[in-house]
């Protein structure tokens, strides 16, 4: 094997090698991107849930009207919200308002005791269960690709090509601090 055989072989391997760094990105983003639909979809379901547990809370004369306005206002910004960190925002406020709403039905037995409000409640606890999941895959990935972006050789096909670091889906150090003082409400 001659030399300028032995050159060309090895700037094959290092070409080859850059392709496969390069694919591995783009499949880490295209990953992240599908794990950031499930989370936005399933923000959507509990979106759409909202307006039948305010029409069922509301039914009740001594419902907290200031804890039901959060929840309406918070339902309203996730529903404008356009960028990854806007939702994320707007997730956690409405986590936090739930949270408080719930607590505060407690109080009420009638409406602890209704069966739509029950269901409602449920169904939004499967939706809080489905949302943790994808938020956990999202934030998996997130980390992979965020730690290739800085891993050597990588680094180099990353800033050629300007990948990016993503941003984490989290609750608000405030908002997990709330929602951890909440009470427990068995379902």
């Amino acid at each position: 094997m001659s030399f300028g055989n032995i050159i060309l072989l090895i700037i094959a391997g290092i070409g080859i090698y850059l392709v496969l760094i390069y694919n591995k990105f783009i499949s880490l983003r295209a990953g992240i991107d599908a794990s950031w639909s499930d989370i936005d979809v399933q923000l959507k379901r509990r979106f759409d849930l909202i307006p039948a547990l305010v029409d069922t809370v509301k039914g009740y004369k001594d419902y907290e009207a200031g804890t039901l306005e959060k929840v309406i206002l918070a339902r309203q910004q996730g529903l404008s919200a356009s960028t990854i960190d806007e939702k994320s925002a707007a997730a956690n406020i409405l986590s936090g308002a739930l949270g408080k709403l719930f607590a505060l039905a407690e109080a009420y037995p009638d409406l602890k005791a209704n069966t739509n409000f029950l269901h409602l409640q449920n169904e939004l606890s499967s939706i809080e269960d489905a949302i943790q999941n994808a938020r956990r895959y999202y934030n998996a990935i997130v980390r992979d690709y965020n730690a290739k972006l800085e891993s050597f050789p990588d680094l180099f096909v990353a800033q050629k090509f300007q990948f990016k670091p993503r941003e984490y889906f989290e609750l608000d150090e405030s908002e997990a601090a709330e929602v951890k003082k909440m009470p427990k409400i068995n379902f």
